[in-house]
């Protein structure tokens, strides 16, 4: 503990001088100090509370130190206990840490080495109480997911989640590698009636053919060779929950009529069993292709496609959302520093306008990649430029599209990073926008803005300062937007 006025300490022998000498010794060093005659007295002080340490002779009469430790154990297991022995029962004593205690001194001994056991055995007390506080701030960091953030695209989304969440249709989720299909399939349950049951995840593509249904619906006794006994299924370990089957598209021809058959009659076999098993699942699946082109190409079943699109839900990449880039970035900051056991305090303006510049092909997952990867890499109190992947320091992006027009009823702001050209703009002019946007977004910093585009930083100067002229020759004031970078 880092005050020792706030430590209690239990002390348990039944000779009055020890238990006075260790009181006089443990008070002088700032700890409080509670006496108790036998062991048996000290085990109901302990289960009264507030006591931070116990140090216990190993002999007494009735409850022994060594029963006072199982004892104490068992009523507060995180409280320590330090064990006092005579010379001749140390190997007693060796045997007692096994059991849980923390240390053990030998009598008589000297009241720094008293001290130095005490405050080893509060420290390591705090360290453990650190570490779980620190575990459980990571535990709810995760528990959040990646279900984070504040674009239009990103509330639309979950308002569709919270609509279709209570029904019992099937859920069809679709989106890019990396867009978190899985965490919607989560939001999903834990929005629905059936929060309380399992929610359990099948990756189809990650298991072969001959796995995948035995792990989907179990199996019998001898079914083949290695069954040794039963195994329940996915199906069956998701009855009153929600049963995930993403990659939904890798299924196999094989295995595809016996899932259509659980959702049209609720009943399957074991493999290598004759009795029908029904279950109360809902199914939720997720895939990153077109089931619509697999069907039109005999590769997927029409029945079961149509069963399991009843509700389609497509996840937005993140290049749709930027808005959403630096709350995402900032939450997986947090993960990662507290994971790695980090102190950061966030982001540089340069490091952030780079992760908003990026178009995240790998989309959220990739995002969380490099955030973590540049939390192990920093070097300073906050994440820099030169701290994330040369890809995302150097790449940004320019949508030219035929005719821009007014925005659509309901659109969205053009992201950070992107920006509008109508297609026919004189090549001159697209050079110029692309090169002071770049300057924007990178605040100002004609460095980056040139290596950003492959340019010589003199090019830069020499452009922005032709531009300047420009403006003042047609009667603009080249001044004050020279001033401004």
């Amino acid at each position: 503990m880092s005050d020792a006025a706030l430590a209690t300490l239990l002390v348990a022998d039944d000779d009055p001088a020890v238990r006075q000498s260790l009181e006089r010794a443990l008070t002088r060093e700032g700890y409080a100090v509670v006496l108790a005659p036998d062991g048996q007295s000290a085990l109901e002080r302990l289960q009264s509370g507030g006591v931070d340490l116990i140090l216990s002779d190993l002999k007494m009469p009735g409850l022994t130190g060594l029963e006072l430790l199982r004892e104490a154990k068992a009523v507060a297991p995180d409280v320590d206990v330090i064990l006092l022995t005579a010379f001749g029962t140390v190997e007693e004593a060796v045997k007692a840490m096994k059991d849980g205690a923390t240390d053990f001194l030998t009598k008589p001994f000297q009241r720094a080495q008293l001290t130095k056991v005490v405050r080893q055995a509060l420290e390591r007390r705090d360290l453990i109480a650190q570490n779980r506080a620190l575990q459980k701030r990571l535990d709810d960091l995760l528990r959040q997911g990646n279900m984070i953030g504040t674009s239009p695209a990103f509330r639309r989304l979950m308002t569709l989640v919270q609509q279709v969440a209570d029904s019992s249709a099937t859920v069809l989720i679709q989106g890019e590698s990396g867009t978190g299909k899985e965490l919607v399939a989560r939001a999903i349950h834990e929005r629905s009636s059936r929060r309380d049951g399992p929610f359990v995840a099948v990756n189809c593509a990650a298991l072969p053919e001959t796995l995948l249904e035995s792990e989907l619906f179990g199996y019998e006794k001898g079914a083949f060779t290695g069954a040794a006994g039963r195994k329940e299924g996915r199906f069956e370990l998701a009855d009153g929950g929600t049963l995930f089957l993403d990659e939904i598209a890798d299924l196999s021809p094989v295995t595809q009529p016996k899932i259509l058959r659980v959702l049209q009659e609720g009943e399957f076999e074991r493999v290598g069993g004759t009795r029908s098993l029904r279950v109360d699942v809902r199914i939720v699946t997720a895939t990153n292709q077109d089931l619509a082109t697999l069907v039109r190409d005999k590769r997927f079943r029409e029945d079961l496609f149509y069963r399991l699109n009843v509700i389609t839900i497509q996840v937005p990449p993140l290049r749709d959302k930027r808005e959403d880039v630096p709350v995402l970035a900032q939450h997986f900051l947090r993960v990662y520093a507290a994971k790695n056991n980090r102190q950061l305090d966030g982001f540089t303006d340069e490091a952030l306008g780079c992760l908003e510049a990026y178009s995240w092909p790998g989309n959220v997952r990739e995002l969380e990649n490099v955030v973590e990867r540049a939390v192990v890499l920093a070097r300073g109190s906050r994440i820099e430029a030169g701290d994330l992947p040369d890809a995302v320091r150097e790449r940004s992006v320019m949508v030219l599209r035929a005719d821009p027009g007014p925005p659509a009823e309901g659109a969205g702001v053009v992201p950070e990073g992107v920006f509008q050209i109508r297609v026919g703009t004189p090549l001159a002019e697209v050079e110029q926008r692309l090169l002071e946007e770049t300057l924007r977004m990178n605040h100002g910093n004609k460095t980056l803005t040139a290596k950003m585009l492959g340019i010589d930083p003199k090019t830069v100067f020499r452009k922005l300062k032709h531009g300047d002229a420009d403006d003042a020759a047609s009667g603009e004031s080249g001044g004050d937007r020279s001033s401004s970078r």
